[in-house]
């Protein structure tokens, strides 16, 4: 009887312990990763913090802070899975102090879709990152900015393509409703392409945004080259001497056929650079002579231009204003 006693205590002690390995090891694996410091963590983790959402999907700015999560990623978590470029080209050195939350997670067949806003310390911002099916990153864009000063109402509605397609909207002076859709859509390369641009407001309400106009513009290509406010480049510093940001945008044969890229080039001598991203066909010279900056298309940039026109132009610097100090 005393052996059996003990057999029986051993047995249920040895149960207790097993329930309770088990457990641990539950608990472990469902362990929330902290996402917010620098610690290392694992792309399925930082993907994983992106709820899957279903299609369509709807975000707007008087909802955006509503809708995302409490997750909180730092910028050097995201800077492992999304290149530094990506936020240095928008933010430059406030990238550091970037707060990322996660909206969602789109998935198809080749690409899965991670939505999510950015607080910069000046605005919130509702962008996207396409990933491969290995999770290996392939594009960027901000879709919209909350922090706008002209009175406009954003939002963005995304399809089963999926396409991204952005309205902006307001009443003017005569109470009409005014707007402009903008769609976007990952076909190859690294950039989003416009798939879509309609609208109802005039050339004064369609300024077109520059996104790289703060960056600094110390180093000798930097400037801004134009033709007027619908042809123009503009050059920023890089991170080295010879990488530089750039813009351009143009409207040729009346406004039919546009153009719009942004990028880097890397100066080959002082008069000759050249944009080239691996895996995009998209290939432009750029040649600069004194004042001059001249682009030609040298590879296939077709999802960033109309059919019929290239990027081959040639643009003239504007000159500095200089302030002068009263003594």
């Amino acid at each position: 009887m005393l052996t059996t006693y003990f057999y029986r205590k051993y047995t249920d002690m040895n149960k207790w312990l097993f329930a309770i390995v088990i457990f641990s090891l539950i608990s472990c694996k469902h362990k929330k990763v902290d996402l917010a410091g620098d610690e290392p963590v694992k792309v399925n983790d930082f993907i994983a913090a992106f709820d899957i959402q279903k299609h369509p999907f709807f975000i707007a700015d008087t909802n955006m802070l509503a809708s995302e999560d409490s997750t909180i990623i730092s910028y050097k978590v995201a800077s492992k899975f999304m290149p530094d470029s990506v936020f240095d080209n928008i933010y430059g050195e406030d990238r550091k102090h970037l707060i990322i939350h996660p909206l969602g997670r789109l998935v198809k067949a080749t690409e899965i879709y991670l939505l999510m806003n950015i607080h910069n310390g000046k605005s919130v911002q509702f962008a996207v990152a396409a990933m491969d099916k290995k999770n290996k990153f392939l594009a960027f864009k901000v879709m919209f900015d909350m922090n706008n000063n002209e009175g406009y109402i954003y939002s963005t509605a995304i399809n089963n393509e999926p396409s991204f397609v952005v309205t902006r909207e307001k009443l003017n002076k005569d109470k009409l409703d005014i707007y402009t859709k903008i769609g976007w859509a990952y076909l190859s390369g690294n950039e989003f392409t416009e798939i879509l641009n309609d609208g109802n407001e005039d050339e004064k309400n369609m300024a077109i945004i520059n996104p790289i106009d703060t960056l600094p513009m110390k180093n000798a290509w930097s400037g801004n080259y134009i033709t007027d406010k619908k042809n123009f480049i503009s050059v920023r510093d890089g991170k080295t001497t010879g990488l530089y940001h750039f813009f351009v945008h143009f409207e040729k044969k009346e406004g039919t056929c546009t153009g719009e890229l942004k990028g880097e080039f890397k100066v080959l001598d002082a008069k000759h650079a050249i944009y080239s991203v691996s895996g995009d066909p998209c290939l432009i010279d750029f040649t600069l002579n004194e004042n001059e900056l001249t682009m030609k298309e040298k590879g296939k940039c077709g999802n960033r231009r109309g059919m019929n026109c290239l990027f081959d132009d040639t643009f003239v610097k504007q000159k500095v204003k200089k302030t002068k100090i009263k003594k």
